[in-house]
């Protein structure tokens, strides 16, 4: 059977008309192929067009002498290859290859391949905000696309659990706590009468006292010192993993309070990791590496180790502090290590906001000194900010923060003022949905009553979508497709069905999720102007119109899953 080919039809074409090319005219080219509307056929070439100012011919000569020749190459694909205007090449499949591409279209090719995949990546201790939620959205489906391919696809997160912004948050904590004396056993007793509190409201608590901490770093230059000092303090309790005096028990309290909002969240929108990277365990890994590479990639300046980058076309960064503390940059060079001997990956992706393109950029450069293999192995993908109407930036150092849930809940009101529901699967397909249709790169703006709609481009209308196919599926007898031509409608709607596998490879080779989007929503139109025109229930084309409904809806549903949005069965 044609299985082995029909997965990837466009390249299968190209390869086929390329040798009719080499044996007709002893030319090597790579033959484009592409989709044209359905009035000229399945696809199209401009081959003939190519070779032609190489053979001094009129490129409509050179496609009628090649005709024979691609007539006899397709011959098991084709047997309807026309040519049109100055000498394209339509090719009209024939339709038991139509069907046999359709139900190829959701086939796996297993890849030999382990990728670590890193993202949403918050820091405890402060709280999780929107573009927390853009990013973990953006990353499970680009995992998802991986995974779609037969990889080997491993999840991770890395948190900063040390730094100046725990140190804020710890500072206020201490300072608020203790009414100003700065009295470690007295805040470690208030922040113990927390225990009884919910989640979010030990989340609120957190994110208001690093709020104070920040802006107590910012304008008193006896408070920033006082943190500057306790950034210390909490590197040297982890460097000897005291657990038991008060500021440790503060510490650590805080911490476990931070990941268990965290997983509450993931749990919400559906996200999982295999693992957690903490900050504070990549430190020694990071600190070792870079130390071992001064003189010869890494420089002291001013008592501090830097990565001089200009000679890159970049600029320099900091990876150990003149305090001998490790930087950012140090860190996430013991993260990448640290992947590689857990995983030994084949390809290692970050996912991050477009503001750490430039510092990834130095990171990896500065690895690629010295470990090429890994900075080679390794993808920065970068995605604007989410906005809201007003333009506002989302960003856990301003008070202004539009925090993560805050966007599902917002959502969710949406939603039940437009349709009088409350349903957690139509917010987070509105709001996935919302977030991925727009290509990644750019900042997009976030309409939660738009995301809602279930008449416009939406995650809830392909949701619908889902549902009403089922419901006709639900009314139709179980049988097998009969033996016979399509009608033009018909057809139409399983030459759409079968481009999800082009579709599809385009959005993993360029880890694009928005393509799914489009193709998905052209699908649901391309079967309702389909539905509209023509009846399966009690027609007497049911049998073949029930087979391309459970193939759409088959299709919707593998690309709803590829974008992780719920799937509804009734709504």
């Amino acid at each position: 059977m044609l299985s082995a080919i029909l997965g990837h039809m466009k390249e299968r074409l190209e390869a086929l008309i390329a040798t009719a090319i080499r044996d007709q005219f002893s030319i090597d080219i790579k033959a484009a192929v592409s989709r044209p509307t359905t009035e000229f056929g399945d696809y199209a070439t401009n081959a003939a067009l190519q070779i032609a100012p190489q053979l001094s011919r009129n490129p409509r000569e050179v496609a009628e002498q090649l005709l024979p020749k691609l007539q006899e190459k397709l011959a098991e694909l084709s047997d309807d290859i026309t040519i049109a205007g100055p000498g394209f090449i339509n090719i009209k499949l024939k339709d038991s290859v139509l069907w046999d591409l359709a139900r190829a279209a959701t086939d796996k090719t297993a890849q030999d391949q382990t990728i670590v995949i890193e993202y949403s990546d918050p820091n405890p201790f402060k709280i999780l905000h929107a573009g927390h939620l853009y990013t973990s959205i953006v990353g499970d489906a680009v995992a998802n696309l991986l995974s779609s391919t037969g990889a080997s696809v491993h999840r991770v997160n890395f948190s900063g659990d040390v730094g100046l912004h725990v140190a804020k948050t710890l500072w206020a904590i201490v300072f608020y706590e203790s009414d100003g004396q700065l009295d470690n056993d007295l805040a470690w007793q208030k922040v113990q009468a927390l225990a009884d509190k919910t989640l979010d409201d030990r989340s609120d608590w957190l994110a208001d006292h690093y709020i104070k901490g920040h802006t107590a770093y910012v304008d008193d230059q006896n408070g920033a010192k006082a943190i500057k000092d306790l950034n210390m303090q909490i590197y040297k309790l982890l460097e000897t993993n005291d657990h038991t005096s008060s500021l440790a028990q503060i510490y650590w309290t805080c911490r476990d309070w931070s990941y268990a909002y965290f997983a509450k969240f993931y749990e919400r929108i559906g996200s999982h990791f295999e693992k957690y990277y903490p900050e504070s365990g990549t430190i020694a890994l990071g600190l070792q590496t870079v130390r071992a590479h001064i003189g010869e990639v890494f420089t002291e300046s001013d008592g501090a180790i830097v990565f001089a980058g200009e000679k890159y076309g970049l600029h320099t960064r900091v990876f150990i502090s003149s305090q001998g503390l490790p930087t950012y940059e140090a860190k996430d060079v013991g993260l990448i290590f640290e992947k590689w001997q857990d995983y030994h990956f084949n390809r290692s992706i970050v996912i991050t906001a477009n503001e750490q393109a430039q510092y990834m950029a130095v990171v990896l450069k500065a690895i690629e000194q010295f470990a090429p293999e890994l900075a080679t192995a390794s993808q920065h993908i970068a995605h604007g900010l989410v906005k809201l109407q007003g333009n506002v930036k989302m960003g856990s150092r301003l008070g202004n923060i539009i925090r993560a849930n805050e966007v599902l809940d917002t959502t969710d009101e949406a939603n039940f003022t437009l349709n009088g529901k409350r349903d957690e699967k139509v917010v987070l397909g509105a709001v996935k949905y919302a977030f991925l249709k727009q290509r990644l790169g750019g900042d997009i703006i976030f309409n939660p009553a738009e995301s809602v709609s279930l008449e416009g481009n939406s995650g809830p209308y392909l949701q619908y979508a889902y549902v009403r196919a089922t419901s006709i599926l639900s009314k139709a007898a179980s049988t097998d497709r009969p033996a016979e031509s399509l009608q033009a409608d018909e057809r139409q709607l399983l030459l759409k069905i079968s481009e999800f596998q082009e579709v599809l490879t385009a959005a993993i080779s360029e880890l694009l999720p928005h393509h799914i989007c489009t193709y998905l929503y052209e699908l649901a139109q391309t079967f309702n102007h389909f539905y509209e025109r023509n009846r399966v229930i009690g027609n007497d084309r049911e049998a073949i119109r029930v087979q391309l409904v459970r193939g759409y809806a088959q299709t919707l549903k593998n690309g709803l899953e590829i974008l992780g949005i719920p799937i509804i069965e009734k709504m």
